[in-house]
């Protein structure tokens, strides 16, 4: 765990800055998994932006907020939805301040949140690139590259939830050859498995009975930063041209593909285990495109009245 303790050096404030440091110690501790980790993560920019600034997070007012808010848009050039999740871990920061009885309110309750856009930002593959994309990896010496494409393209995991997959997490149900997710917050799901991810896997896990699906070069488990490595060396072996190849982009790739096939948003939902509709609604790249306005469905449902 980080040392938020060694953040805050303020001759005058001693006591308040160490019970502050204790309450960021314990704040993650409210979450689990990954989310645990991101938000230890995120704390742990905001308090050292206060220590860098000589500023007793306990003694923050809202304007102190807005600084912080305005120097990851400005300084750190994050984009909109980097800046509202980090926020928001200020703002549950400081609520649990004010519920342990720290402070009497929030500093951070009426700061504006910058304007997320509609459309996520992050470019998925189109149809044709996608399938370029899985011929190459299926054709690779590396059996890894078809299950790590397959995992995260056809099955729309998470990075984190495809690397942490184990053999042992393999398995029927009803039928189905599923695979044993653990996702966000510590949920467990099983995803059923489509023959060719069936077959991905297979090939990467091949006669072993334990241990991770995806290895690296060195025969361990990979982690985000192999898997981007191989994307990317996968992108331009298949000639696609993107100006950043990152593992996101098959989970949206998954997305925009079955909302473009006529899947319907609720389905889309279940199947990326988004918990809000709007999250998946801002993959949708052809929410426009009035050849699927529903108008047509409707009209052509009452034709016989009209």
């Amino acid at each position: 765990m980080y040392d938020y303790l060694a953040c805050f050096r303020f001759p005058c404030r001693t006591d308040r800055s160490t019970r502050c440091a204790r309450r960021g110690v314990r704040f993650p501790g409210r979450y689990r998994g990954q989310t645990r980790v991101h938000t230890d993560s995120d704390l742990r920019v905001f308090l050292r932006w206060c220590a860098d600034h000589d500023l007793d997070p306990l003694a923050a007012a809202r304007v102190d907020i807005e600084r912080y808010v305005r120097w990851l848009q400005d300084v750190r050039r994050y984009q909109p939805s980097t800046v509202s999740r980090r926020l928001s871990v200020v703002v549950g920061f400081y609520r649990v301040c004010v519920i342990d009885a720290l402070l009497e309110h929030s500093p951070a309750d009426y700061v504006r949140r910058p304007t997320v856009p509609a459309e996520s930002p992050t470019l998925g593959l189109g149809h044709l690139q996608y399938e370029a994309m899985i011929t190459t990896a299926r054709k690779s010496s590396n059996p890894n590259d078809f299950a790590l494409v397959a995992l995260l393209g056809l099955l729309g995991l998470r990075t984190f939830e495809a690397c942490g997959s184990n053999i042992a997490d393999l398995g029927e149900e009803h039928g189905h050859r599923v695979l044993r997710v653990r996702g966000k917050g510590g949920k467990v799901v099983l995803v059923p498995l489509p023959p060719a991810v069936a077959r991905a896997i297979d090939q990467a896990v091949d006669d072993r009975t334990a241990g991770p699906i995806l290895r690296n070069a060195h025969g361990r488990r990979m982690d985000r930063h192999a898997a981007t490595r191989r994307l990317k060396h996968l992108a331009h072996t298949a000639g696609i041209r993107m100006p950043r190849m990152h593992p996101h982009m098959l989970r949206h790739t998954f997305v925009t593909t079955m909302l473009d096939a006529g899947v319907s948003l609720r389905d889309v939902q279940i199947a990326a285990r988004h918990a809000d509709p709007r999250t998946t609604m801002r993959y949708d790249r052809a929410r426009k495109n009035l050849d699927r306005h529903p108008n047509y469905i409707l009209a052509a449902y009452m034709a016989s009245g009209t």
